[in-house]
């Protein structure tokens, strides 16, 4: 019977280097060749054994034989004329999953899914709609960066927002090993204050995430002030109430971030800002207000320019640090989930307890 070959791009640098040495033990080959064939998977990584021909051809065959580097397969690429650029990566049970690369100034960011779907039906986001399909592997999220390294010419990514399609906190069995791979310098060495996981405010994630060493970034998903109306946008407020979420948020020790998705009429008025203000103080978080993405709509209309103009104005005059979201992307439909449905249609959707491994912390 075959061995299944083992995926080095679902261990971190630390445990697929160990297996390397194992592996070249066995064989009564130098340490070295370990140490070699573990820069290849993320620091300067190899599409294939075949490609790391700094190896002899009869060890490139025998790693091939024991091992695997799965790719994500791009599907579609569209670059829109502000220069963001979307992904659709096909995975091997057909399921796909979106990235979007964004560049300003010296920086460029990619924006990352940690679930195929999602299973948290926010009433305005293009990828609640097509509902949850399953979590992804630790290979699958990091690769989304790695495959950015394999582009000809590469794309040298220096920020990373866990704000693609699925929720990362409900998902943290590979989230977490995929952040050890991205941050760890052997790794895609991006430092820790460059990349962000965002949060609707699930609470286990939150102090898991708080627990880490690393100085990891937070954004949660607030998108109205009041208990009330967060419920009626965003039925995980009915496990997570705003309350408890702020609680998380104050208790976390670095720089939080309020993601504020401005919606025509629902929640963009002066009292909303007032208490948005109130709640963004007791955590000193930053605010970001974000233009509603036309494509991702879901029946709800953009607040117009002038009117988040003064609710930023509004927040500002109470002492909190704001910034308006440019909206990049309008014209390749980079809201997440667009291109997806766009490419695959709309799938019946699995409930989270048929994936056995969607948990939280």
């Amino acid at each position: 019977m075959e061995t299944e070959r083992v995926n080095l791009l679902n261990l971190t640098v630390s445990e697929a280097e160990e297996v390397l040495r194992g592996f070249c033990a066995e064989r009564g080959l130098p340490d070295y060749r370990a140490k070699q064939v573990s820069r290849r998977l993320w620091f300067n990584p190899a599409p294939d054994f075949e490609a790391m021909t700094e190896l002899p051809k009869s060890l490139r065959t025998q790693l091939a034989d024991a091992f695997t580097l799965p790719r994500l397969s791009i599907a579609a690429r569209q670059r829109s004329s502000d220069g963001t650029e979307k992904f659709l990566f096909m995975l091997r049970d057909g399921q796909a999953i979106e990235s979007v690369a964004i560049p300003e100034n010296d920086r460029l960011t990619l924006c990352i899914s940690s679930q195929a779907g999602c299973a948290l039906q926010c009433a305005f986001c293009a990828t609640g709609a097509m509902g949850f399909q399953r979590n992804l592997d630790v290979f699958e999220i990091a690769g989304q960066v790695r495959e950015m390294r394999l582009l000809d010419p590469p794309f040298q990514v220096t920020n990373v927002v866990f704000m693609g399609m699925g929720e990362p906190l409900m998902n943290w069995r590979a989230v977490d090993p995929a952040l050890s791979l991205l941050n760890d310098p052997l790794g895609l060495g991006i430092g820790a204050r460059h990349i962000t996981v965002s949060t609707v405010g699930v609470l286990p994630g939150i102090i898991a995430l708080g627990e880490r060493p690393e100085q990891f970034r937070l954004a949660i998903s607030i998108h109205a002030p009041t208990d009330a109306l967060r419920r009626e946008l965003m039925p995980v407020n009915i496990k997570y109430p705003l309350r408890d979420v702020i609680e998380a948020a104050k208790k976390f020790d670095r720089r939080v971030t309020f993601e504020y998705v401005m919606l025509g009429g629902v929640n963009d008025a002066i009292e909303h800002a007032i208490r948005l203000a109130e709640l963004a103080r007791e955590c000193r978080a930053f605010v970001n207000l974000i233009p509603l993405h036309a494509g991702g709509a879901q029946g709800f209309v953009p607040t117009p320019a002038d009117r988040i103009r003064s609710f930023a104005h509004e927040l500002r005059s109470h002492g909190v640090e704001v910034a308006i979201r440019k909206s990049r992307g309008v014209d390749i439909a980079a809201a997440c989930g667009q291109l997806r449905v766009e490419r695959l249609g709309r799938r019946p959707p699995r409930g989270p307890d048929e994936n056995g491994h969607v948990q939280v912390a």
